[in-house]
């Protein structure tokens, strides 16, 4: 099994279990390596409720070194999940900088003000035109990419999350972010949990995974479980889908470096 990059741990005040609780499952779900990547501390005023703090940024190192110390039969990477959200770059790079992780994944939660993928917010799709809305997450993909600060794209395509598309095509918009993530030299988060939501598709989508392989574009694995039974979620539908899109490798990370090993 590849490894699982996208896990979570209960500093972000909606994930449950201990870290030592996930890499139990991971021994028992046959993976050999995970990484921890929490939601990085923000600026006070952006989503504060789904995230740690700033001064609990130690606790979280130690958190994941301790359970390193727990399971040496297991490699256990120290990651973050960084949200790009323009405004706050330089805050976000401040973080990454204080700790040597071994990788640093880069997500979109927000369009403006609009937290899309909230369930509580996902009624704001009804009733408009999708494209524009696609438009607007693409080109933050775009801005993400340039900023050359994160090594992994989370959940690429994740506007697509509660089963909104638009009725015209959108594939130009999805190519121009992958050129800018292959410009950056970044991979995809093969994200299974969008098998959990209402669009029943891994993030992301067959179409983007040959696009993205076409620009030699690496690719990690991640169950994004905020709870231990999640670990490893999926893994062979994507391991599968990696296979049908032509990749016969994935990257494993270590001090922000990687290098390629074969899918099983």
């Amino acid at each position: 099994m590849p490894a699982d990059y996208h896990m979570h741990t209960p500093l972000c005040n909606h994930a449950v279990g201990e870290p030592e609780e996930y890499a139990r499952r991971a021994l028992e779900a046959g993976l050999g390596e995970i990484g921890f990547s929490d939601h990085t501390p923000m600026p006070t005023t952006y989503d504060p409720d789904w995230r740690m703090t700033i001064a609990q940024l130690p606790e979280y190192v130690e958190k994941v070194l301790r359970c390193r110390r727990a399971f040496p039969e297991l490699s256990i990477k120290l990651g973050l999940e960084s949200d790009f959200h323009p405004g706050t770059e330089e805050f976000v790079r401040e973080v990454i900088g204080r700790v040597p992780f071994d990788y640093v994944i880069g997500s979109i939660h927000y369009l403006g003000d609009w937290g899309f993928d909230n369930p509580e917010k996902a009624h704001l799709f009804e009733g408009r035109d999708v494209y524009p809305i696609y438009e607007q997450y693409y080109g933050l993909v775009e801005g993400l990419a340039r900023t050359r600060m994160f090594d992994i794209l989370g959940h690429p395509d994740v506007i697509k999350k509660f089963g909104h598309r638009p009725s015209r095509d959108y594939e130009a918009l999805e190519l121009r972010a992958l050129d800018a993530v292959a410009g950056a030299g970044m991979a995809l988060d093969i994200n299974t949990s969008g098998l959990r939501r209402p669009a029943k598709e891994i993030y992301p989508s067959l179409r983007i995974l040959k696009a993205a392989r076409a620009r030699d574009i690496g690719i990690t694995f991640g169950s994004d479980a905020h709870e231990p039974a999640r670990v490893g979620d999926a893994f062979d539908r994507a391991v599968a889908l990696a296979r049908e899109a032509g990749y016969t490798h994935s990257r494993r990370y270590v001090a922000r470096r990687f290098e390629r090993v074969p899918l099983a």
